[in-house]
């Protein structure tokens, strides 16, 4: 870590008690880490110390800064890390005019740095040299792994493989240099536990082209667990998936998704889950999932069945009902099958019927619409008819003001101290409003979702309107 302060000793610099202080007109506001740290991802020397480049961009790096997420104490603060694609040390590089106590201290930034990039944090010397010392990093890595041999949908680069490989030995150092990309690319994101037995990472690798550099680049991973389910199964939970920001955009997440079912269906996984999904990789996840269920044969006549209901039945003013859900027994074969979860097929489910309405038919369409009502509404307050004491209120939230609320339940029975609250009108406004709100939403995300299918399967989907 170098310390750079422009006009001032050398020797001032590196020592913070030694800095030269002046004062700032006023009380410091501070600075957010996001305005003045940049990221970057190098995978030669001569790039380390450029700006001139485009950074990575993490999700927020406020919150590594405090309750505020601001730096105090610095005039013209900027903070620079460099990070190698290579062997994932990184170097930070950090420059200012003046320190001073402005009336909320110095913030001390080397422990912080070093809370995000841990050891992988060294001296330029060292970082310099990590090019040529450990350029085969990842070769080595792979080495001990194997080949995942998929059905995939994007396999239009020969050059790049997936490795499956136990997460011990040198996969588990490799998986703590990334813990750092991890932390800033990944909202809410925690390392996992290397010591624990069953994890295993799955690397999307790219064989280079360079005699002279790694004989292979890392494009991004998956961390997946395997555990125990009784009595005599195994479920596989995909913890972590990150493509590395210069390859995002060209497929791998689905590549690594992919292998993921491959795996689960040919070892016969239980079913596949995801810890806490982004919404980016939940609408990757349902796009794919919708496309094997295209061409799985059980689900295509009781799919022509419900999408006739909707067709047919007029649910405008609700004096008839539709439960628009898949049978029991399909949904198991699904999981037997594809190693779908219920849930999982359950989101798609509603997509594939919305694929097989037409868009300008606005019977059906308000007829799935009412649909997602009926289920959201259920969720939230315990049945589409009836809310088993259930209530829900608008509360003030300095995060969104217009889509906050709480749910409470009173006591069917109760004493009479117990049922004091009552819904007034203006609640029973505010609670449509805001269910409505919920329905629009997530009938805009099943749209897009079958968007996507469409314009990935249209192959697929002539063969199920035949």
């Amino acid at each position: 870590m170098a310390l750079k302060q422009k006009g001032s000793d050398p020797a001032a610099a590196a020592d913070p008690n030694k800095r030269r202080r002046v004062g700032f007109s006023g009380l410091d506001a501070g600075v957010e880490a996001n305005e003045c740290m940049k990221v970057f991802l190098v995978r030669n020397p001569d790039e380390v110390g450029s700006v001139d480049r485009n950074s990575i961009q993490p999700f927020d790096l406020n919150h590594f800064f405090g309750e505020d997420g601001k730096i105090y104490g610095y005039k013209n603060l900027k903070i620079n890390v460099w990070i190698s694609a290579l062997s994932f040390h990184g170097y930070a590089e950090i420059a200012f005019e003046e320190t001073c106590d402005g009336g909320k201290g110095i913030t001390d930034l080397k422990p912080v740095l070093q809370n995000i990039f841990g050891e992988n944090l060294v001296e330029k010397e060292e970082f310099l040299q990590s090019f040529s010392k450990e350029c085969q990093y990842i070769s080595n890595v792979v080495t001990n792994g194997n080949t995942i041999k998929h059905d995939g949908s994007n396999e239009s680069d020969s050059a790049v493989e997936i490795v499956r490989v136990e997460l011990q030995g040198a996969a588990a150092f490799l998986y703590s240099r990334l813990v750092p990309l991890v932390l800033l690319l990944v909202e809410g994101s925690t390392p996992i536990d290397i010591g624990e037995h069953g994890w295993e990472l799955l690397l999307v690798v790219k064989k280079s082209q360079e005699s002279s550099t790694s004989k292979f680049e890392l494009l991004g991973f998956a961390a997946v667990y395997k555990f125990y389910r009784y009595p005599e199964s195994t479920r596989l939970r995909i913890s972590q998936i990150l493509v590395l920001p210069p390859y995002q955009g060209e497929g791998h997440g689905l590549r690594l998704l992919e292998a993921i079912n491959s795996i689960a269906q040919s070892e016969n996984i239980y079913d596949v889950t995801i810890e806490d999904p982004s919404d980016y990789l939940q609408y990757v996840r349902s796009s794919i999932d919708c496309l094997r269920l295209l061409t799985f044969d059980p689900i295509k006549p009781v799919l022509s069945a419900m999408v006739s209901s909707l067709k047919m039945t007029n649910l405008s003013k609700r004096t008839s009902s539709l439960r628009m859900v898949p049978p029991a027994d399909l949904t198991e074969t699904v999981r037997q099958k594809l190693k779908i979860n219920k849930k999982q097929f359950l989101r798609c489910w509603e997509i594939l019927l919305y694929l097989n309405l037409d868009a300008e038919d606005r019977k059906s369409m308000d007829n799935f619409r009412a649909c997602i009502y009926d289920r959201i509404k259920g969720e939230i307050l315990g049945g589409a008819t009836g809310t088993n004491g259930k209530h829900l209120l608008q509360m003030p939230s300095s995060f969104n003001e217009e889509a906050s609320f709480a749910v409470y339940w009173t006591q069917e029975g109760g004493d009479a101290d117990d049922q004091t609250v009552e819904q007034q009108p203006e609640d029973l406004k505010t609670q449509e409003q805001q269910l409505n709100e919920l329905v629009d939403n997530q009938v805009e995300e099943i749209a897009e979702v079958a968007k996507n299918v469409t314009s990935r399967g249209k192959d697929k989907l002539r063969e199920l309107a035949v």
